[in-house]
């Protein structure tokens, strides 16, 4: 990656782009959720919810975020790959630093990922007497989108600050002393 000097900025600059993207349909979703007045009864006590917004800016903010964290690791396991094959000791020593930024945007990402897909799950159209769990139609709760925009915003922030950790510690072991 050293040979191309632009990679590592156009990488970091997609990431940041994509969770950007990801950030705005969350914020999206939030407003087009279906809410309580969406909800109708029939006769029978029956419930259905029409398809919401909310559904495709949820998918389409859970792919985004999915690229960009997948991205995001790639660059990593480049720098990783290139500190290794320009180090002929076999085995260079990986910042913890950024190993543990890492392991926290996975862990990040996943809640997030499971938030934001339970509630995009529920923007579906929900028919009379099926409804989203055991025949009971539900409505997202106020502010899981949100919630999913600030995890994402976590998971993006850790993922570029474990890559600039890899790339500070990469560019200090190249100084010669």
């Amino acid at each position: 990656m050293e040979n191309h000097p632009y990679i590592f900025p156009l990488l970091v600059s997609v990431v940041v782009s994509l969770g950007f993207v990801s950030c705005t349909l969350c914020v999206a979703a939030e407003f087009k959720k279906s809410k309580v007045k969406d909800l109708s009864v029939d006769g029978k006590q029956l419930c259905s919810l029409p398809e919401s917004a909310a559904f495709r800016l949820g998918l389409a903010a859970l792919a985004c975020s999915s690229v960009a964290q997948i991205v995001g690791n790639l660059l990593l396991c480049g720098k990783w790959m290139s500190m290794e094959r320009e180090c002929s000791c076999g085995k260079t020593k990986k910042p913890k630093t950024a190993i543990f930024f890492l392991v926290l945007s996975w862990m990040s990402f996943g809640v997030a990922a499971i938030l934001i897909g339970v509630a995009t799950s529920m923007s579906r159209r929900q028919a009379p007497g099926e409804g989203w769990l055991d025949g009971d139609c539900y409505i997202v709760k106020d502010g899981v989108y949100f919630a999913s925009a600030l995890l994402f915003i976590i998971t993006f922030a850790l993922t570029i600050a474990s890559a600039i950790f890899t790339r500070r510690t990469k560019l200090t072991t190249s100084i010669p002393n």
